[in-house]
């Protein structure tokens, strides 16, 4: 019994991780993970530049 609740949490943590990705992509949004993900892919980003020394 205890597997089967732990397997419906995991299940639902996954569809809830999902969910808001869908949610974040159709807002526009390149990065989700990027701290200016709703600027991101766009000219206004630059946090995905390397500083070269």
């Amino acid at each position: 019994m205890t597997d089967i609740i732990v397997g419906l949490i995991v299940v639902v943590i996954v569809c809830a991780a999902l969910l808001y990705i869908r949610k974040e992509k159709k807002k526009g949004n390149a990065c989700i993970g990027c701290s200016c993900a709703s600027t991101c892919g766009k000219s206004k980003c630059d946090c995905h530049t390397e500083q070269k020394s």
